[in-house]
């Protein structure tokens, strides 16, 4: 009896795998809410897949395609409290622009925490569409990306070359 109530409270999700130029990418989701974005991501698509992948799927391709600057997605990113405001305030960041460690520290209420913040902004499960490769030193050097250095460094130049903004080419 106990198995059935876990298996009924147990939440479906669905993968799909689409081709960048910056390798393939696992979508992974409920029904309604994308979970996850991960880098090289390994395995098969679901046999069903719901509308929130095709649509994710579409707006990514459209972003790479310099054609999508700003997401409009259902996202259900897995974290902590903390690691959740983090993200609220990467999401903010515009299209084309960087924020540094501390910028995000000062608006998350914890200015003496930018290592709080940087582990943070490393566990983001939805990278790009939550864009942590934003979130660049104080000192305006690159810094960790769980995606590799060089990811970062596409993702910030292909912003800055599409948004039609001054500013420094990583």
């Amino acid at each position: 009896m106990v198995s059935d109530f876990i298996f009924t409270m147990k939440q479906n999700y669905y993968l799909k795998y689409c081709i960048t130029p910056l390798g393939r990418l696992e979508l992974k989701s409920t029904e309604n809410t994308l979970l996850s974005v991960r880098f090289e991501g390994k395995g098969e698509s679901s046999e069903i897949i719901p509308p929130i992948l095709e649509e994710s799927e579409k707006q990514l391709l459209e972003y790479f395609q310099g054609s999508r600057q700003i997401f409009n997605l259902r996202l259900a990113p897995e974290g902590t409290e903390f690691q959740q405001k983090v993200w609220e305030q990467v999401v903010a960041i515009p299209f084309g622009e960087t924020a540094s460690y501390l910028d995000i520290a000062f608006k998350t209420g914890s200015a003496k925490n930018t290592r709080a913040v940087g582990l943070a902004n490393g566990k983001n499960p939805i990278p790009i569409i939550i864009p942590c490769h934003r979130i660049i030193g104080s000192n305006g050097k690159l810094t960790g990306y769980a995606g590799g250095l060089e990811r970062k460094r596409w993702l910030l130049h292909h912003e800055l070359t599409n948004s039609k903004k001054p500013g420094l080419l990583f």
